[in-house]
């Protein structure tokens, strides 16, 4: 019972976390889905491709059940999953993740939450390891990526929200105001820590000769 309710709940999680994700290039143009917006080149819809890759890595090959589309092998990793090329779309791309999250359900489904699996590019003795850990890994990954995400979508238009229900219209007034805010607080704490940095009884000479400190 315990392990039912365990598994029901991180896959519920996983299924909450894709849309979340998915949702994040929704009303993009193609370029915007795209284009790098942070100096090392993160962006949308290299973020989805790759989770896709993970969850098609885990819940396939490391328990035995090969994703049906060929993979690159994981001592090839050379970074291409992290972006979508020029002849890539968005459509092939979101259909390459819908159809992981199918063949993930199905090995979260049919098997328990002790099935053994092995991961390959995880360090001995790590890699023996079973469904439960993959679960909470994968979940995880998903997570970050997804709070990544809504970095990278506020970034390009001001959208914000972790699901569609969520979303609240922007107010450019309330969100100046709170950016001023948070902005003059920072300052105020950095002066304050700047003048406790200063050790007491320290003197500086003055130009005009005085002392001051």
């Amino acid at each position: 019972m315990i392990d039912e309710f365990a598994k029901d709940n991180l896959h519920k999680r996983l299924r909450r976390d894709r849309e979340a994700l998915l949702w994040k290039l929704d009303g993009l143009s193609e370029y915007d889905a795209r284009r790098p917006l942070t100096v090392t080149g993160s962006n949308l819809l290299g973020l989805v491709k790759h989770v896709a890759s993970v969850e098609a890595g885990y819940f396939g090959e490391v328990f035995g059940r090969p994703f049906p589309k060929p993979l690159p092998r994981w001592q090839d990793h050379d970074g291409s999953d992290l972006w979508a090329a020029e002849g890539e779309t968005r459509d092939q791309i979101i259909e390459f993740y819908r159809r992981a999250w199918e063949h993930s359900d199905a090995t979260i489904n049919e098997l328990p939450l002790d099935a053994p699996g092995h991961v390959p590019w995880w360090p001995h003795p790590h890699s023996d390891t079973n469904l439960f850990a993959v679960m909470v890994h994968v979940l995880g990954e998903t997570n970050r990526h997804a709070g990544h995400a809504d970095i990278l979508r506020e970034g390009v238009d001001g959208r914000t929200g972790m699901r569609p229900e969520h979303e609240t219209q922007i107010d450019e007034e309330a969100r100046a105001a709170r950016y001023t805010k948070i902005e003059r607080a920072a300052r105020s704490a950095a002066s304050r820590g700047a003048q406790r940095s200063v050790p007491r009884g320290l003197r500086f000479e003055r130009h005009d000769g005085g002392r001051e400190g």
